[in-house]
């Protein structure tokens, strides 16, 4: 350290010097990520009413309210409780989903923050993502070489994906990974109550979409968004799901396409389908203006959620 010895450097420009810390963004837990693209399932089915629906059905068969008696969907409203004491509770389930991504208006339980930037990241990076597709896709027709590796930066994808990623990274810790399975457990038993042959033929329905859907219109008053709802579920957890793997950090062009191919279709189903429900707009900002019919005053964009 003060030039003594065989292997002190003589000058300054042979002193060791060394390049820098191992890079920030390399180190990703995969089971946690994956368990928030579980969670991010599960919030889309309970923003739904599934649960909300089991709940009400259970009510009405236990004042013999309806129909049933003996058949599979009575037998399970009877057993739907029998573990309880096992699951997280309704306000606990809305806590988890405040903490994880900020949706819900519940207070998150004590020592937890909301995480209130998830939501503008990961539209970030689905419009990111749907953008360099849709830039190569018309690159592909009206480019004399269309298939040059030149075009695009993949530097925004990956921004955007390491921001998301690393917001997820301090907001999956804790029971999320128990919780997303003992959830997932009881969305796979209340479908399979909805889904009974009884069930089905108290509300003339073809399957546990339709009950579902009925039983939340006819005693809930409200018309849910079950096919958007379900889009945004499935290709949401598929976005996330890729995250979890080391793919934004491959350094390759043309191996980061290929991968990033995996989840080009995912993002513009979840971009049109949260279009739909008003909750992201593709771009930075809002193109279209809608206008009131009459007066040709333009809408806010409350009246338009």
């Amino acid at each position: 350290m003060i030039g003594i010895g065989n292997e002190a450097a003589p000058t300054v420009s042979e002193t060791r010097l060394p390049q820098g810390v191992e890079d920030y963004d390399e180190q990703v837990t995969s089971e946690r990520l994956l368990a928030v693209a579980d969670l991010y399932y599960l919030y889309q089915h309970e923003q739904v009413g599934v649960f909300r629906a089991v709940r009400k059905l259970q009510e009405l068969f236990n004042a013999g309210a309806v129909r049933l008696s003996s058949g599979d969907g009575a037998y399970g409203l009877y057993r739907f409780d029998r573990r309880s004491t096992l699951r997280y509770t309704q306000k606990q389930r809305m806590q988890t989903y405040r903490r994880v991504f900020g949706y819900t208006t519940i207070p998150p339980m004590a020592s937890a923050k909301p995480n209130r930037q998830f939501h503008g990241l990961f539209v970030q990076f689905v419009n990111n993502v749907a953008e360099f597709w849709r830039d190569k896709r018309i690159s592909d027709v009206i480019r004399e070489r269309a298939f040059d590796p030149s075009f695009g930066s993949i530097a925004t994808v990956r921004r955007a994906g390491l921001d998301l990623r690393n917001n997820l990274k301090w907001s999956s810790y804790g029971h999320v990974n128990v919780f997303r399975i003992e959830v997932l457990q009881l969305l796979e038993e209340a479908f399979k109550i909805l889904g009974a042959e009884d069930v089905r033929k108290l509300f003339g329905a073809d399957n546990a979409w339709d009950v579902m859907e009925e039983v939340m219109l006819r005693y809930f008053k409200q018309q849910v968004n079950a096919s958007q709802r379900h889009r945004l579920a499935t290709s949401g957890r598929s976005t996330l799901r890729w995250l979890a793997h080391n793919y934004i950090l491959n350094n390759s062009r043309a191996e980061f396409e290929a991968l990033l191919r995996d989840i080009a279709d995912p993002v513009e189903e979840w971009l049109t389908s949260a279009e739909t429900l008003g909750i992201a707009f593709r771009g930075h900002t809002q193109r279209v203006v809608a206008f009131e019919s009459g007066n040709g005053k333009p809408l806010k964009r409350a009246e338009l959620g």
